[in-house]
Parts: C-alpha cells; structure tokens; sequence
C-alpha cells in the first residue's frame, strides 16, 4: 500500500536549536516588559511581567532567556527558586501553579545576539544604536519567555532611553515622557503576536508619515531616496487589501537603519531595512511587496511550527509576483516560468512542506512555495484562487496555521479534491512534470 503524505505536524531536522526553544505546560497570555537601556555601555536592566496559564499542575516549568544576570524570580507575587541552563531559566515556585498564574522576573546584563546556522539573531548593536531581528530565536535575547510561534501573546513594553534617539517598537505607541536626558516610551500590542515577531529599534530617525497609517523611520541623510523606494507601498497595501483582506493591524512602520543587513525582516506592524536596501531607484521594490504581505502571512497568520515556513515565504513571494503583475512588470505566470526553470537546474533533495532546519530559508523554500499557489491559480481559476487566499487570511486573523488546514481550506473552498496536487509540490522533492 502506498503510503499517504502527511500534511501535518513535521518534525524532521528541527530538533536541535528550533526545538530546545519553546516550554510545555502553560500559555502566555500576555508579558508586560520594563526597560531600561544605556546606549554607550549597552546595558540593560529590566523587569518581565509574564501572565500565563497552566494547563497541569506545575510545580517546576521554564523560560527561554540568553544571557543576563537573574537578579530575582517571583510567581504570584512569592519569591521563587530558579537556576540557569544554557537558554533555560527554570523557575520552581513556592507552590505548584495551576491555571492562570503570574512570573516576574528581574534581570540585567549586556545584551547580544543569539548565534548560529543564521548568524546573530536577536538584540544587536548598531553603529549608533539598536536592531532587533529575532526570526527565529531571537527573542530571548532581550525577555524571557515562551519562545515558540504558537504561543502568541499580548505585550506592553515599556523602554526608557537617552532622549537623543527615537525608540520604535511593534505595537501602538501610547505615551511619551521625556525626563532631564531620557525619554520613556510606551507601546502596546494587543493583537495576539508570536514572541519572534517582537521588535525593538533605536536610533536617530526621521519620522515620515506616509498614506493609509503607513510611517518611514529613516537617518535624515536617506530620507529622498527613501521617499521614492517606498513611494509606491501605499498601491501595494491597497492591492493586497483587496486581494487578501483589510490590512490585520493599526499601523505599518518602515525602519531604514543606518547600517547594512543581508535580508530586510519583518515585525508585528513592521519592517526592518538596512541602509543598502535605499538607492532612490527602487532596486528592491520587490522586497518592500514581500516584507508588507508578510503581515497578512506570517504575522496575522502565524505557522504553528517551523515546518510550515512555507506558508509564510512562498505566500509573501508570490504577493511579490503579484505587484509585479499589477504594477506593469512582468505577470506572475511568467516569473513562474523563470523560478521553475532556476529550481529545475537546482539538486532535487527538499521537501518544501518540512524543509528541516538547515533549510528554513532556502530558496527554494521561497519559490517553490510560490510555485505552488500559482499552480494552485492555475487549477481552480482566478476567481475561485483569490476566494481562498482571502478566506484564508480572514478566517485565521491573529491566529496559528498549518499546512493541513490550507489544504482543507483550499478544498472546501474549490470544491474538488486538491491533495495531489500538494502532495506533488509540498512533499516530492523533485518539481512536479
């Protein structure tokens, strides 16, 4: 009997740093983190808040936390005992917890990225200030917490600063108080939010506001160029409103830091690029188109697990394609065409719907995950291909997605039987004939 692909839960190759990331036995409900932080020395000290809810009694669980000195734990408001390991920060409490429980805990140290396969992930110094890109272990390079994608919670971050910078943080900025030589600024964000989609940025910016609740922070000396690369973001927030639902979140914020990055990132309501990504002739159009989509897919629709990447890169590379098509470059059926024939010369040895750890952000992660919604778009018609990808992101706003549920979704939604034809994408290494 032929065996039947699993569109579920994958696990191979993400058994090693992905998955000693993540803590079992409660939920976050929502952290409350105090900041404060000295450029120079790059110090922080800090005060985490975390409510959560157990779902067995607990009278042991952990945290993910890189770094830092643990000055104090308390749950429920008594002090806890607590030892460190590697990321790990074990928290015995005075008693078992059960149900909704509440952790602080107090910390401070220097702060830096989380290395490995993907370089420095997390909170890192710029030449004049702070980036923090935490896709996708980053956070606990900066919190404690539960750092897993589908443990989505609510935050309030309260940081405090030199009032030479411009603090930006995912989230809604609801105060700002500027003492002698700081200023504390205040963000929340309700929206159920994934701890690696969290973002801290700090530097000397202009604030440029832009139509439809979009905003530019970018060092003065790019601001013309900047003005023109992203002259045309607004269109694609309209089309991919149109095509994809009502944009999930109050506002879009652009930061433009003032050093180079390999690859713009994104955040709950943001997007980071780096200095090179600005050269006033809109080079990296592209990259704007996928780093917006990814709030549709990817951050309102967050995977559930990290074999379910696709879902949110070949989803952005296709809202690319389709800019491209609506904007007078070349259609989507055309870069198509071009990708298959790139990944037709490339080693068939990846399967894109559990691509494995050291394959996370392959290419072909990329590409052929567009490939697959663009043969999708080729089997039910355009009519019926954008009802589902709109369904879809209405249906699972704020929430956590597998690759099962797309594949039931796009069934249900066609009305015929789809499974072959991701079976043949999503779990056969070689490109469908």
């Amino acid at each position: 009997m032929a065996r039947q692909p699993d569109l579920g839960v994958g696990t191979r190759g993400l058994r090693t740093a992905l998955a000693s990331h993540g803590n079992e036995g409660y939920r976050v409900s929502s952290y409350e983190l105090e900041l404060d932080y000295r450029i120079g020395p790059n110090r922080l000290s800090a005060r985490a808040k975390i409510t959560a809810v157990a779902s067995v009694a607990l009278s042991r669980f952990t945290l993910d936390l890189s770094g830092f000195k643990v000055g104090g734990v308390h749950v429920d408001g008594r002090a806890a005992k607590f030892s460190r390991s590697g990321t790990k920060l074990t928290v015995r409490p005075a008693r078992p917890v059960a149900g909704k429980f509440v952790v602080e805990v107090r910390y401070s140290g220097n702060p830096k990225p989380i290395g490995g396969r993907w370089g420095d992930i997390g909170w890192d110094e710029l030449t004049d200030g702070v980036l923090v890109a935490s896709q996708p272990i980053g956070a606990p390079s900066w919190f404690p917490c539960n750092d897993h994608p589908a443990d989505k919670a609510s935050y309030r971050v309260t940081l405090t600063t030199s009032s030479a910078y411009a603090v930006l943080v995912t989230g809604d900025l609801v105060s700002r108080q500027t003492g002698a030589s700081t200023t504390t600024w205040v963000y929340e964000r309700r929206e159920p939010t994934a701890t690696y989609l969290m973002s801290v940025q700090i530097g000397r910016y202009e604030d440029l506001a832009m139509p439809q609740a979009q905003r530019l922070a970018v060092p003065r000396r790019l601001v013309p160029q900047a003005r023109h690369d992203f002259a045309r973001q607004p269109e694609m927030a309209a089309l991919f409103s149109r095509l994809f639902g009502p944009y999930p979140f109050g506002e879009y914020i652009v930061v433009v830091t003032d050093d180079d990055l390999e690859d713009p990132v994104e955040a709950q309501g943001m997007a980071i690029f780096g200095r090179n990504h600005v050269d006033g002739k809109r080079t990296h159009e592209r990259l704007v188109a996928h780093e917006l989509a990814h709030q549709w897919f990817g951050n309102s629709l967050t995977i559930a697990d990290w074999p379910y990447i696709w879902l949110n890169e070949g989803f952005a590379t296709y809202a690319e394609w389709l800019w491209s098509e609506e904007s007078g470059g070349p259609p989507a059926a055309e870069l198509a065409r071009q990708w298959r024939a790139r990944l037709s010369s490339l080693p068939a040895d990846l399967v894109i719907a559990d691509p494995g750890e050291a394959n996370l952000f392959d290419e072909r992660v990329y590409k052929r995950g567009a490939l697959t919604l663009h043969a999708l778009r080729a089997a039910v018609g355009d009519g019926v291909f954008f009802q589902i990808l709109r369904s879809w992101a209405e249906a699972h706003r704020h929430a956590t997605v597998t690759t099962a549920q797309f594949v039931a979704h796009a069934e249900a939604r066609a009305g015929q039987p789809l499974r072959e034809l991701f079976t043949a994408w999503l779990e056969t290494p070689a490109l469908p004939g």
